[in-house]
């Protein structure tokens, strides 16, 4: 009898998580032969761009969808999933308040959703972000909690829909250790900017994510041989970074922070006492 293909399966929120995030990973598995699939819940449509950004594109949704499109064919993944969710944007946004604003939706409402696609692509492995979602984004935070329930919706024989139940075997959060974070404030300050005030629209506070509780590494992905697929993918997301990555001191500090791996903390099973090199050791076929 075949084995099943080793199927991946990255559950984020907007277009250009994919790469800035985990992308080494997602290319690194799809590299060696892997089904990598990707669940979008938005299409980015509270992502600030400059306005030439929308030439030829009747909407930011529109060039954002472009632009990850561009990204997965670079890292090389199987398929995107679009949840048809809307971007919230950042707390205190009126991008909140969107009758369809992905914060606002019940979190059994996504995880119905995404369980629905667990089912349809059967991976073994999941990623999302971590319980803060990375940098506290309200809709990282939304997928990951819809994600956790829905990593439990999708083998449950009482949660019916047009798919038999089916059990992914491994679930990872995406973490950014404090170390990391700390590196990040220190080059930041060096460079003469506020961590307090990062990102294209100064609305990320770095400091603060260095006060939180720090995260467990149980994983740990060797990303050196497709870093440069992973920076030519994040180019794709011109309207995000205003032009190259690869240009600047804090798209140095940007890089510098992926190092040589990207990192997980494993949520299911619970995890061993090793750091694992690959996500799908211990798999059963």
């Amino acid at each position: 009898m075949s084995q099943p293909a080793l199927t991946l399966l990255s559950v984020l929120a907007h277009p250009d998580d994919e790469s800035f995030g985990m992308g080494g990973t997602l290319a690194s598995y799809a590299a060696r032969g892997v089904q990598v699939h990707l669940i979008c819940a938005t299409r980015g449509e509270a992502g600030s761009l400059d306005a030439d950004c929308l030439d030829g594109f009747a909407s930011i949704a529109e060039r954002r969808e472009s632009e990850l499109r561009c990204a997965t064919q670079v890292l090389g993944l199987t398929q995107v999933h679009f949840l048809g969710y809307r971007d919230s944007g950042m707390p205190g946004s009126p991008d909140n308040d969107h009758p369809n604003a992905l914060v606002g939706q019940p979190v059994e409402q996504v995880a119905a959703a995404v369980a629905h696609l667990m089912r349809q692509v059967r991976p073994q492995v999941v990623l999302t972000f971590d319980p803060i979602g990375g940098y506290k984004h309200p809709d990282h935070i939304a997928i990951h909690r819809a994600t956790r329930l829905a990593f439990k919706l999708a083998g449950d024989p009482a949660f019916a829909d047009e798919y038999p139940p089916y059990q992914p075997q491994k679930l990872y959060f995406h973490i950014i250790p404090k170390r990391m974070l700390k590196f990040a404030v220190g080059a930041i300050r060096l460079v003469g900017r506020d961590p307090r005030k990062f990102g294209r629209n100064q609305d990320i506070d770095l400091q603060a994510l260095v006060e939180e509780g720090d995260f467990p590494i149980h994983a740990a992905i060797d990303i050196r041989a497709v870093r440069a697929q992973k920076e030519a993918a994040s180019a794709c997301h011109e309207s995000q970074i205003g032009g190259s990555p690869r240009r600047g001191p804090v798209a140095w500090i940007l890089r510098e922070l992926a190092d040589r791996n990207e990192l997980f903390m494993r949520a299911e099973p619970p995890p061993g006492k090793n750091v694992e090199k690959d996500l799908f050791s211990g798999i059963v076929g």
